[in-house]
């Protein structure tokens, strides 16, 4: 949902039994809101990617007034519905997830795609309770800097608040960000306005609940270092730094990619097409309810 599209549950016609999630989107509304360069960034960058822990799209179509793209659906809802019912997850929680999206951002990173969106919001469950991350509205392609104002306010990182360029270590500084809510159940920096967030950041004041221990504050630290040359991800050994810290002491990565650990959470949900995992809108109007896709 955003505010020149919807997300559709589609079905295979043929078959019936695949379900697909179709967003569409107004071209009108795209041109007017100037987010052209965006929604076909995320088209081309989408249609690159093969990972278990991205969203797969599998095609796309434009009909002169919409633009629709096809991807596979996500049946447990977003990360972010989870984390609130709960308020914070414990430590083996956050880490299992910590561990999935590092994957993921790893493997765009070796494809020098900055995804610069990352949030629980944007991360959702499989039906077996995988994580997806999802939304690449906001993702580049950058080889050398970049200095785009874009993101979630309190997930920014501080260079690009001062838009003296970026590059791929924003991506490690809103995982210290994740990291922190998903433990503590709020972002470290807060503010009443857009103003107060950035001078929060900034200031780089951390404030650390009791539950965090010492291994989780160091490695939080790390990656949410003021200065992007210092910050863990964007060092000398890369993504090696934060997968051999000692707050993945435990962790075979392998397994992780491979998928041999049991989720922290199982999704409920009563058959492959289940929606109850997410909020329910009006329908513009009935006709829209009937939408055809050529998956060739």
């Amino acid at each position: 949902i955003g505010s020149f599209g919807r997300v559709y549950l589609a079905r295979d016609c043929k078959t019936t039994k695949f379900y697909y999630a179709l967003k569409k989107m107004s071209i009108r509304k795209v041109i007017l809101t100037r987010q052209i360069d965006h929604v076909f960034s995320e088209k081309k960058i989408l249609a690159s990617l093969r990972h278990p822990f991205i969203v797969k799209m599998y095609s796309s179509k434009c009909d002169g007034q919409n633009l629709y793209i096809l991807f596979e659906y996500i049946s447990g809802g977003e990360l972010f519905s989870y984390l609130r019912n709960v308020q914070k997850f414990p430590v083996v929680t956050a880490r299992f997830y910590a561990c999935e999206v590092i994957l993921a951002l790893e493997y765009l990173h070796s494809k020098n795609i900055v995804y610069r969106d990352l949030k629980p919001e944007n991360l959702m469950l499989t039906e077996i309770g995988h994580l997806k991350l999802t939304d690449f509205g906001f993702a580049k392609i950058v080889n050398d800097m970049t200095n785009t104002l874009c993101g979630t306010p309190e997930y920014l990182a501080p260079e690009v608040i001062d838009g003296n360029g970026y590059n791929k270590a924003v991506d490690w500084w809103s995982l210290g960000i994740l990291i922190y809510e998903m433990l503590a159940g709020r972002p470290p920096f807060e503010g009443d306005t857009l103003m107060d967030i950035y001078a929060e950041i900034m200031t780089n004041r951390i404030y650390f609940p009791e539950n965090i221990n010492f291994f989780t504050k160091d490695l939080i630290k790390k990656l949410l270092q003021l200065n992007p040359i210092r910050r863990f991800g964007n060092l000398v050994n890369g993504v090696d730094d934060i997968k051999n810290h000692k707050w993945f002491n435990d962790i075979i990565w392998d397994d992780i990619i491979n998928m041999k650990i049991t989720p922290p959470i199982i999704p409920k949900l009563k058959s492959t097409g289940d929606t109850s995992n997410f909020d329910d809108y009006d329908e513009e109007s009935t006709e829209e309810q009937m939408i055809h896709l050529n998956k060739n």
